[in-house]
């Protein structure tokens, strides 16, 4: 039997929507890397801002309460949190734009169970500014946008 030509393409687009659709959903991975009965607020100065479509990373020197960033071993302490899709906080008004390199965050996060120096958001992301604000950055000192869903 032979197949006409619209049927042929309409069997590969089913096919490559097919692939696209399971290729995204193997993408998306599970939280159980991230301790999730651990919580850790942490203040820090954004160096890196990486919007992706499953998730968005805020790479960030963690500061101390007087805003100087933190120091271990010679080598500033550097955290990142991992959110939503880049779409999904920007909803919440987050994006590359509002949070330039050189915010000054508050976030709260389920660190990884391995102990490396990053998590999952578990909390409302505080904007700051440029500057830590007298107080430290907390609700208080700065605007904060809703948790970002993971």
């Amino acid at each position: 039997m032979v197949m006409s030509q619209g049927v042929q393409r309409t069997g590969l687009v089913i096919a490559g929507l097919f692939i696209w659709l399971t290729q995204s959903a193997i993408a998306h991975h599970s939280f159980a890397m991230y301790d999730m009965t651990k919580s850790q607020s942490m203040t820090g100065k954004l160096t890196r801002f990486i919007p992706g479509g499953n998730h968005a990373q805020l790479v960030f020197e963690v500061l101390g309460d007087d805003g100087k960033p933190l120091m271990k071993d010679g080598k500033l302490v550097i955290w990142g949190v991992e959110t939503g899709s880049a779409a999904a906080i920007a909803r919440t008004g987050i994006t590359v734009e509002s949070f330039p390199v050189g915010t000054v965050i508050g976030v709260t996060l389920h660190p990884l169970r391995d102990g490396r120096p990053f998590g999952a958001v578990g909390g409302p992301i505080v904007h700051c500014g440029m500057t830590m604000p007298a107080g430290g950055c907390t609700e208080k000192t700065g605007k904060a946008f809703g948790a970002p869903a993971n």
